[in-house]
């Protein structure tokens, strides 16, 4: 593995046309050409501003932008879709984010704009509050017209931004980005697509079972399944507390159909929600001793992994959107529970169609995932897939077969689902750095000659470079 991954270093200074670096610079007038970088952008047909917020070195752009409703007929009704802009060099690279949720209002840089000292531009998912069109037709929201609303900003802002440009994302987004791929592959000059899941066949769930079986070590899975069959044998006085938890909070279960039913939702997402969010280290946290464990001791545990408030309907519904998408394209996982006896699961996992309005209707179409996967195999071209090694949803990860060109997924060890570049192994991490920066056209000279040198070329910023992975509903990606 080690001479197979030294090979690639080496070869990468004969893959593609390598392009020149530039100097890490500062916003400022000489950045921006004699029109100011906002009154460029806003000179964009459809492009209105939000507000403005300094950050050192940048500067960032809440905005909105006219999307049709459907790509397909543009004169049929509009909405309009979130966007935010780091500005920091009209000469310098871009990336195009997006987490295939919502968008962030604060200044923040993903770790490809760190690698590549860019510009981002991150773009919100149709059909997430506000980017919402009003009234809604749910049959709008697909992977194909997601990625035409990508292909529309992209052409608006070449003009202001005509360097290379990166796509990116993690989880969601991550899909998001391969699926922009392949609708539209000509458009950006590579994709780095964190923990992406891949769920080519929806019935076929076993990858889940095998992980489950062998991850982490088998003292961390003993506790953990201890502690969610525990909450399941103590289903009546829990479910008590969660009465009395949901009134305090005012939660209702009208969507899920009954606080039993969100009840066991929360439970059975308890392991999946650790190995998703916690390393092996955070296994002494977990009771040691779930039969002699309190009441509160397993309530804490399982509301700290999962939280009680993600099956109600105040929890559900900023998700509706994605649990439509999962019921409609993107599948959802089931994963099965040996160690729990069946008298005390009602239910099991519960498909998408619980988890979205009734008044909403779903259809799901086997052939979507089936499609991205075939092109990704047999098409990929400068596209990078990165995974965590305790991350459950790199049970069905994308791979790579031999039409691929350019292209690599690596696997972060010990790592979850907010696995990236920075963790890889060091051969790795340096090849990965090294194809980004030469997909963005920035590559040093001493990264051409040596690919083992490379490094980002911005430096770290605390604030600007936070990354935490987001936690607001277990079973999600």
């Amino acid at each position: 593995m080690r001479k197979a991954l030294r090979w690639l270093l080496a070869l990468t200074v004969l893959i593609g046309t390598l392009g020149t670096a530039g100097a890490a610079t500062a916003a400022g007038p000489e950045a921006t050409g004699t029109t100011d970088i906002k009154e460029r952008l806003l000179s964009v047909p459809g492009m209105s501003l939000v507000e403005e917020k300094p950050y050192p070195g940048y500067r960032f752009f809440v905005l909105t932008y006219t999307q049709p409703v459907d790509h397909r007929r543009p004169a049929g009704g509009t909405f309009q879709q979130r966007i935010t802009v780091l500005h920091k060099d009209t000469a310098r690279p871009t990336v195009f984010y997006t987490g295939g949720y919502g968008v962030s209002t604060t200044p923040r840089r993903a770790e490809p704009t760190q690698i590549v000292d860019g510009n981002q531009v991150s773009l919100e998912y149709r059909f997430f509050t506000p980017s919402r069109p009003e009234p809604a037709d749910w049959s709008k929201l697909d992977i194909w017209q997601a990625a035409g609303d990508q292909h529309r900003v992209f052409t608006a802002l070449k003009g202001i931004y005509p360097k290379n440009w990166i796509s990116t994302g993690g989880s969601k987004g991550g899909m998001t980005a391969t699926y922009y791929e392949r609708f539209h592959p000509h458009d950006m000059d590579g994709v780095v697509a964190y923990v992406a899941p891949n769920d080519v066949v929806n019935k076929e769930d076993s990858a889940y079972d095998r992980f489950f079986r062998t991850v982490g070590t088998e003292e961390c899975r003993d506790r953990l399944n201890a502690v969610q069959r525990e909450a399941l044998v103590r289903r009546a006085p829990l479910e008590e507390k969660y009465r009395a938890y949901a009134a305090e909070n005012g939660h209702t279960f009208d969507t899920i159909g009954s606080l039993d039913r969100a009840y066991e939702a929360v439970v059975l997402d308890y392991v999946w929600g650790f190995w998703q969010y916690s390393t092996l280290a955070d296994c002494e946290r977990i009771p040691a001793d779930a039969k002699n464990a309190t009441d509160d001791e397993i309530w804490t545990s399982i509301d700290t992994i999962v939280g009680f408030s993600a099956y109600a309907d105040q929890g559900l519904s900023p998700y509706t959107p994605y649990y439509y998408q999962a019921g409609t394209q993107l599948g959802a996982p089931t994963v099965r529970f040996p160690h729990i006896e069946k008298k005390y699961v009602r239910y099991g996992y519960q498909p998408p169609r619980n988890f979205v309005p009734r008044s909403i209707d779903m259809r799901f179409q086997p052939h979507v995932m089936r499609d991205v996967d075939t092109w990704v195999r047999h098409h990929a071209r400068h596209m990078l897939f990165v995974y965590g090694e305790n991350d459950p949803w790199g049970a069905e990860p994308f791979r790579l077969g031999h039409g691929a060109r350019d292209s690599y997924v690596f696997t972060a060890p010990g790592m979850n689902h907010g696995a990236d570049v920075a963790g890889l192994v060091a051969e790795e991490k340096a090849l990965a750095t090294a194809r980004i920066l030469d997909w963005a056209g920035v590559a040093p000279s001493t990264v051409r000659e040596n690919p083992a040198a490379a490094k980002p070329l911005a430096r770290f910023d605390a604030e600007l470079d936070e990354r935490d992975v987001e936690r607001e509903r277990t079973l999600r990606p």
